[in-house]
């Protein structure tokens, strides 16, 4: 990991975690990201548990430190716990996982691996569990998270650990 900054944040803090990284260089564009943030958790389908689900595994995948150690209140409150949370891993199918849980990762892989090679077996069982909305809404939510974290993780400057840490939706 990049541990020296690409990007300096800026000097004036706020108190808000994102707000005090490099994005809150551009807050023009910042205040749209944080709009969108909050339509993705709490105007989607999806539960917000089931939402943190598909963005810890993209966290996982792409590597970006702070979004592995962030977790939304929303979603715990909705339930999800560390326990969940650790079973987020590349054996999750052998896991205590839900049927539902289980596809939202397996589907967050298949996106984040090769959106177009979705399977006939995959489809059918994903078709099965979630309407069509429901699948925009993952679909839509894990391109969001897929494009942050790889921002972050461009930009630099993070630790090699952080500790998990929980954040509000942005208000």
């Amino acid at each position: 990991m990049a541990s020296q900054p690409r990007v300096t944040a800026p000097q004036q803090q706020t108190g808000n975690i994102v707000r005090d990284s490099a994005l809150g260089l551009v807050p023009e564009t910042l205040d749209k990201y944080m709009d969108l943030t909050r339509v993705i958790w709490e105007g989607g389908l999806l539960n917000p548990a089931e939402v943190e689900i598909a963005r810890l595994r993209n966290a996982r995948k792409v590597n970006c430190v702070f979004c592995k150690s962030v977790r939304y209140d929303i979603a715990v409150a909705d339930g999800l716990t560390e326990e969940k949370v650790q079973m987020i891993d590349d054996d999750f199918q052998q896991t205590s996982l839900t049927d539902r849980e289980k596809l939202i990762l397996a589907f967050t892989d298949q996106y984040l691996n090769d959106p177009a090679g979705l399977g006939s077996e995959l489809k059918e069982k994903l078709l099965q569990e979630f309407t069509p909305e429901e699948l925009v809404h993952l679909s839509m939510a894990v391109a969001y998270f897929n494009g942050f974290s790889r921002c972050a993780v461009s930009l630099g400057g993070m630790p090699d650990e952080l500790p998990v840490m929980q954040i509000s939706v942005p208000q």
